[in-house]
């Protein structure tokens, strides 16, 4: 973050809290490029988001107002920068509602979920019908609406980022006619933002939330919020509920999806009336299917074509789901089938890193010799730790002491006499050949760890350069950078 950044947060905080900032730490990185901090001070604390998409900040602005004058659990703003590419936002903790749900796969117990997935499932019919009332669907970004040119483009990231990268070979001319037949019907449903269930009596504006999974819930005393709904626009009912009951990293149970799907219908059934059930399933049967392409189009992108490991790793799980599901698909896409028929025989068609299931995670610590060197967890004992404490420490001088080794500041202050650069030098000049002999005889764990005072400033900086560096060198491994004491935890 450059200095002018920081300070535009500081102010928005200072307007808000009536006190200047005690604490700025940068939170983990998502798949978007916004940037969130943890801003606290005066007993109060605060989300400051940076964003370099200013259309996509006003959307979630304006959504958020009208959600909010709806009496829906959002995060309220308390603060948007003139030029809205920076605003300040309720903290709602740190609970996710995808932790409680990994939680409840590991244990098997997802019986004591049910209850908050129940209520989320719910507030899924407020958001569309109630949120969908009266909204000015001009603030919507980057599209206002869900139609076949939205259809399409997603469509084609499975074809481009997907399909392409996997080695299959198919007629594309073929696979296009599929597409737009399929792009018809899906917009049909919605009647091009309409909900329109045959039978049921009415022609409504709907919400479509667009990113509705358990990533995007928080958890605040029991009660889920949402947030991450700027790229929502007016469409069909079927795709959010998809997103979130069908969601591949959750994983739940027949049992729960039918009892979520039951109790989604009967929130809904005030604003729609009587439900043709045979309908509305086989709606869903055509969401899950484009929101499956949807999801290999997304992995692919960030696990084929970026060699993002994490994303890699979930490729696999997600075609076990469209081989089992692809006998429910109708037969009105007959060379779209048989191609998604093909291509769940893999491993034949992706790369050996993906198929073996075989990765070298490198972890790269920052840490404060105050609190001990990081433990390693799995049992192989190997890496490096080096200390930084030698180097000139910016935590000396007041004007950084607020600052971590993130900062542009710090990064200036740190860089400016070349002390750091030749230390980093000579330490990635061992790690790498330590990398590429692991990945050579297939070993799974390094760890390489940086120490200093506090944790904050020199050691930050130089696990964030090496892991940046190993992570460009050696796009078939996993690099963790984990700033202990700054409470991040990331794969690059």
């Amino acid at each position: 973050m450059n200095n002018s950044e920081y300070e535009i947060l500081l102010r928005l905080f200072r307007e808000y809290a009536g006190f200047d900032a005690q604490d700025c730490t940068l939170l983990p990185l998502s798949g978007s490029n916004r940037k969130y901090y943890r801003i606290s001070g005066g007993g109060k604390c605060a989300i400051g988001v940076l964003g370099s998409d200013v259309k996509e900040n006003r959307a979630f602005v304006c959504l958020d107002r009208h959600f909010a004058s709806k009496g829906l659990p959002v995060p309220q703003v308390y603060g948007v920068s003139e030029d809205f590419s920076a605003y300040l936002q309720e903290d709602l903790g740190t609970v996710m509602l995808s932790d409680l749900v990994a939680s409840a796969r590991e244990k098997g117990d997802f019986d004591s979920l049910l209850p908050l997935l129940r209520d989320c499932v719910r507030f899924l019919a407020l958001f569309q019908f109630e949120g969908g009332a009266d909204l000015d669907w001009s603030v919507c970004h980057p599209m206002k609406e869900f139609d076949l040119q939205a259809v399409m483009f997603d469509l084609n990231y499975f074809k481009y980022c997907f399909l392409k990268p996997s080695g299959l070979e198919f007629d594309e001319v073929a696979l296009e006619n599929d597409f737009k037949t399929l792009a018809r019907d899906l917009v049909s449903c919605g009647d091009c933002g309409s909900c329109g269930i045959s039978g049921s009596g009415f022609s409504v504006d709907t919400f479509l939330y667009r990113d509705f999974q358990s990533r995007n819930v928080m958890v605040k005393d029991g009660v889920p919020y949402f947030i991450d709904f700027q790229g929502g626009r007016r469409g069909p009912i079927y795709y959010d509920l998809v997103s979130f009951v069908w969601q591949v990293r959750a994983a739940y149970p027949e049992n729960i999806k039918s009892d979520l799907v039951g109790t989604y219908l009967f929130a809904i059934e005030p604003y729609t009336g009587k439900i043709d059930r045979s309908l509305f399933d086989k709606r869903l049967r055509l969401f899950r299917l484009f929101r499956l392409m949807q999801v290999l189009g997304a992995y692919g992108f960030r696990g084929l074509v970026e060699h993002k490991a994490q994303f890699t790793v979930c490729v696999l799980p997600t075609v076990a789901i469209l081989r089992d599901f692809i006998g429910e698909v109708p037969e009105d896409y007959p060379y779209l089938v048989s191609l998604l028929k093909e291509l769940t025989c893999l491993p034949k068609y992706l790369p050996e890193c993906i198929s073996d299931g075989k990765l070298l995670e490198v972890k790269v610590y920052s840490f404060s010799y105050k609190k001990g060197i990081p433990e390693d967890f799995s049992g192989n004992g190997g890496g490096y730790v080096f200390d930084c404490r030698y180097i000139h420490n910016p935590g000396r001088y007041e004007q950084y002491r607020r600052l971590t080794g993130l900062d542009q500041p710090v990064i200036d202050f740190l860089e400016d006499d070349g002390e750091i650069l030749r230390f980093l030098g000579n330490a990635e000049g061992m790690v790498v050949p330590h990398v590429e002999t692991y990945l050579r005889r297939g070993f799974t764990n390094l760890s390489v760890a940086f120490g200093c005072t506090g944790g904050q400033h020199r050691s930050v900086y130089c696990a964030e350069h090496l892991a940046a560096s190993l992570a460009r060198h050696f796009p078939q491994a996993r690099i963790r950078l984990i700033h202990r004491e700054r409470g991040i935890d990331r794969v690059l």
